[in-house]
């Protein structure tokens, strides 16, 4: 890569995060933090407003906004591509909102790359077994709530077909055994629990933040997870 490319690749990926250090640029981009030193302050010296948190990292002024990305073909190309997997593994929700977004994607390529494009989608198909159709729409605003960390209440049915209403703490979404599933913190149990979304009757967004102030790490409670598929 060139260090036009990179150079815009930093701005970009400034652009897509709150803070980032610059040990995750360097790893990023494959390259020495004293190279991540140099692209910033030439970023800087064309007026472009990155700034400097101690602990956190480098971030871009509130207010600072790129014009329209730009995208290859071959990153067009992983976007068709994951439109499939989309399809098969999300739920109506984030199926939605990911064919607005490819959408919005469409439409700053060239007309060749559009032809291209729309010519590869007759080429990708992906047989999803019957089980995988999550019919459901809670997975956007589960995201919404892990986010903003506020309470959600759902009325759930178990394996006995007995039906309880919960109100829970969601700390993530976990893909395993061929289904999604919202792991959260239970007020009515009293510990952490695991929830198959396939088996939530209805869900809200409460709005009312998080009464427990510690959570524990997604990364920690995979390792409890029953089966490892």
């Amino acid at each position: 890569m060139n260090r036009i490319d990179r150079l815009f690749g930093i701005l970009t990926l400034l652009q897509s995060r709150k803070y980032i250090t610059a040990e995750k640029i360097a790893e990023r981009f494959d390259m020495s933090v004293r190279t991540v030193y140099r692209d910033i302050k030439a970023l800087a010296e064309q007026g472009i407003p990155v700034s400097f948190e101690q602990h956190k990292g480098y971030y871009l002024v509130q207010g600072y906004f790129l014009p329209p990305v730009s995208f290859n073909m071959d990153e067009a190309n992983a976007l068709l591509l994951v439109e499939s997997l989309v399809n098969g593994f999300a739920d109506n929700s984030i199926r939605t909102h990911y064919s607005t977004a490819l959408t919005k994607v469409k439409a700053v390529l060239k007309t060749g790359q559009k032809e291209k494009l729309e010519t590869l989608n007759q080429h990708i198909k992906l047989q999803i077994p019957e089980r995988l159709n999550f019919n459901f729409e809670y997975l956007s605003l589960i995201q919404h709530a892990i986010a903003e960390k506020h309470l959600i209440e759902l009325d759930y049915k178990n394996n006995k077909e007995e039906v309880s209403r919960r109100e829970v703490e969601p700390i993530g979404l976990i893909f395993y055994a061929f289904s999604w599933h919202l792991i959260a913190w239970c007020h009515y149990r009293n510990e952490y629990r695991d929830f198959n979304l396939t088996r939530i009757i209805c869900l809200k967004n409460l709005g009312i933040p998080f009464k427990k102030t510690q959570h524990m790490p997604l990364s920690e409670y995979m390792h409890l997870l029953p089966v490892n598929y």
